[in-house]
């Protein structure tokens, strides 16, 4: 089972930024394609796939919610992928988690994919 060790969360009041960061100390990130995804406060909500990156060609993708406010990111040497988020709102307020896989290598349907199974991920509020 793939392990992540998200961090980087925190409380921000809205207009002000985050960087998340996701590693693993079981396997190499390198060539998977990775996500990072949010679970909302609100019950009976899922999870939402904001950003997702490919492991192969770079591209990415992002969700409405978030475009132009958050950027993904990925540093192989150090095996972690980013999530710089910018411009915050209390509606981005959630438990974030990341996931990878490399059965998913388009990056708009590896952030709508179900099913990753997730560790404590990182808490950010976004709140005055």
């Amino acid at each position: 089972q793939l392990q992540f060790v998200e961090s980087g969360g925190g409380l921000v009041q809205p207009g002000g930024s985050l960087r998340l960061r996701c590693t693993t100390p079981t396997f190499r990130l390198e060539n998977y394609t990775v996500g990072w995804f949010r679970q909302s406060p609100t019950p009976g909500k899922g999870h939402e796939g904001v950003s997702c990156m490919s492991g192969t060609d770079g591209s990415t993708y992002y969700s409405d919610s978030v475009k132009g406010r958050f950027t993904i990111s990925r540093d192989n040497a150090k095996n972690t992928v980013y999530l710089q988020m910018n411009s915050l709102k209390p509606a981005d307020s959630a438990v974030y988690h990341c996931a990878a896989t490399r059965l998913v290598p388009d990056v708009q349907l590896m952030c709508m994919t179900i099913g990753f199974s997730w560790g404590p991920g990182t808490q950010v509020t976004v709140s005055s």
